[in-house]
């Protein structure tokens, strides 16, 4: 069947400063790798063609384009990022009626590469491809992966020459945190007001003005990061750039989910400090936050009364995250409604886990059942927290827990080992991995859902780029 793509583009209609249009670069012999039906149907697009999502042509009613963004990295401010390996195709308004954009990643030089390659290696491909829809299982904002092409070229990196392949990445927006930075930075009042309108119109139809916006982003956010810290899942970047306006998670390259819990867990190997560790994520959430504001305030004629708005907004968001953190980790010990009254509750479980080094995903799964005091080494500790729980939780707590606790996640050492089998041509291992993680709630492969052995640990994840 002819690849058909409905698009209907709107970033492309803004001002030549927000990007540099170019087409994709073509690549030696592009291959389908992986094809996401379901998402395919649910946005419109009917046929596939590894051409077009290797970037050799560009499809009818695509205005390809790189969006230009900067941000702080590790809390250093980057006056120019963009997208130094990654091509906007363009646009479609999805079947529920949502606008969606659809991005070709490693697509080749863009002029923000800043003398990189423009490509990726088939392993952060097929990395972000399933932890990203794993995410989308779990319920989690996020982007989404439609597509995977190998381009029949290497990529070289420090390990040598890689397998070449590009990913095309699917969002509600890529908005950042950063593109609001760029203009702000440089004193483009007129494109920071134009961005707004436009974030506003896409995001928050109802927001009043700038600060209504930057309301909107603070609980986005706030609802975004507790989701992941009750999967026990890290970033491990989250820059400003890496940072989204609709409150999608983004950049899927030195991310991880923890096994054994430990609240100051890092993967990343350029996390040198600790800074993105996973109980860090919420400060750094608002922090990001407050970036974000910065910039807004250009905006404003009366600072002082801006300041002292954004100001409020932004002291507000770590009661969001509070909420938004015993919400689910409530529901993930069986609570229907929890107060602050229950923290101290879940706090005790976590530190039993901390101490006794259980597994996250595993010991949250098994409660309820038998199971549940087999995670621990110190099971009386255990029995006695469990006695506590059971004075709060109704006979609704199975099905509750049921719902908020999933009982496979994508583990470090299967994703690494799934990736060493299609860098060998061995697709089977992406295929199941793919499968099992599409219904997390449910044990479909009794082996996926194991912890890892200790000559299994994967110590350090890395960005691929």
């Amino acid at each position: 069947m002819t690849l058909h793509i409905p698009f209907d583009n709107s970033y492309a209609a803004l001002p030549d400063a927000f990007y540099a249009r170019l087409d994709p670069t073509p690549v030696k012999t592009p291959s389908m790798i992986a094809w996401n039906k379901a998402l395919a149907t649910e946005l419109g697009i009917t046929g596939q063609s590894a051409d077009v999502f290797a970037g050799n042509t560009v499809p009818q009613g695509a205005i390809p384009l790189a969006q230009l963004y900067a941000g702080h990295q590790f809390g250093s401010y980057n006056p120019q990022l963009g997208d130094g390996r990654a091509i906007l195709l363009g646009e479609v308004i999805d079947q529920s009626g949502q606008r969606r954009d659809i991005q070709l990643k490693g697509s080749g030089p863009t002029p923000y590469s800043r003398m990189g390659d423009g490509r990726a290696w088939l392993g952060p491909v097929l990395r972000e491809y399933v932890i990203s829809e794993a995410m989308h299982a779990l319920g989690i904002p996020t982007t989404r992966a439609l597509a995977a092409v190998g381009t029949g070229q290497p990529v070289l990196r420090e390990q040598g020459p890689l397998p070449g392949a590009v990913l095309t990445r699917i969002a509600s927006s890529h908005l950042r945190v950063g593109t609001f930075q760029i203009f702000a930075h440089r004193g483009q009042i007129d494109e920071l007001k134009t961005l707004t309108d436009y974030a506003i119109a896409r995001h928050y139809p109802d927001a009043d003005g700038p600060m209504g916006l930057l309301a909107g982003v603070c609980q986005a956010q706030a609802d975004l990061v507790a989701s992941w810290m009750s999967v026990g899942f890290i970033h491990g970047v989250m820059n400003t750039d890496n940072c989204t306006i609709s409150g999608e998670t983004i950049d899927y390259g030195p991310c991880a989910f923890m096994d054994g819990y430990h609240e100051g867990r890092v993967f990343s190997s350029i996390d040198q400090t600790g800074r993105y560790a996973y109980g860090n994520q919420p400060r750094i959430a608002v922090w990001n936050m407050a970036q974000l504001a910065t910039a807004l305030l250009q905006l404003f004629d009366d600072k002082e009364a801006a300041v002292e708005e954004a100001t409020t907004i932004v002291h507000k968001m770590p009661e969001q995250l509070q909420t938004a953190w015993l919400h689910r980790f409530g529901a993930k010990i069986g609570l229907t409604n929890p107060t602050a009254q229950d923290q101290p509750l879940i706090e005790e479980l976590l530190t039993l886990m901390q101490n006794d080094g259980a597994d996250f995903t595993n010991t949250f799964a098994a409660l309820g059942t038998d199971n549940a005091r087999d995670q621990f080494t110190d099971r009386d500790a255990f029995d006695a927290w469990d006695q506590k729980r059971h004075s709060r939780t109704d006979p609704t707590a199975i099905e509750i827990m049921a719902k908020a606790n999933p009982k496979i996640i994508p583990r470090n050492h299967r994703i690494e080992a799934m990736i060493d089998a299609a860098v060998n041509g061995d697709m089977a291992p992406f295929e199941r991995l793919t499968k099992a993680l599409g219904t997390p709630y449910a044990i479909t492969d009794d082996a996926l859902h194991k912890p890892p052995t200790q000559s299994e640990i994967v110590p350090a994840t890395f960005c691929g780029t």
